[in-house]
């Protein structure tokens, strides 16, 4: 196992079975940029951390199952699902937070880190936002 698979192991071990924001912060660069689907571009650690802390208030407990893992180079490959119990507010794409609902997600993702000098310097997370606010029960109703 290289450097990348190792890092992205703990990435996913901290913002899930470890739960540790803490460790989410030393896993990333100082410059690090990520991509994510509800809020796009985030520049910086701590824009990043803020993000998983979001996430992880509004799913603490989260578990993950991997489908596949990959890594090439630098740059580890992760595909599998997020699910657990929505029991916090979370911030939805328009900006908005909405109450917890209490409902059951399971959510399948791709997330793509690339590792240097031991540290996240670019993250890409990939996820259906549609079927993640339709289990939430969060979509309006539509009219047929």
């Amino acid at each position: 196992m290289g450097e990348a698979r190792e890092v992205m192991d703990r990435l996913t071990a901290a913002v899930t079975t470890d739960l540790d924001m803490d460790a989410v912060a030393e896993l990333y660069a100082r410059d690090a940029v990520a991509w994510v689907p509800e809020a796009g571009e985030l520049r910086g650690r701590d824009e990043i951390v803020e993000y998983w802390r979001q996430m992880t208030t509004a799913v603490p407990g989260a578990r993950y199952e991997s489908l596949h893992a990959f890594e090439v180079g630098a740059t580890a490959i992760d595909e599998g699902y997020f699910s657990g119990r929505n029991t916090g507010p979370l911030r939805v794409p328009d900006g908005r937070s909405v109450p917890a609902t209490g409902k059951e997600v399971r959510i399948r993702g791709v997330d793509v880190a690339t590792v240097e000098d031991g540290r996240i310097v670019s993250y890409r997370l990939y996820f259906d936002q549609l079927a993640f606010l339709e289990q939430l029960g969060l979509l309006p109703e539509t009219v047929v």
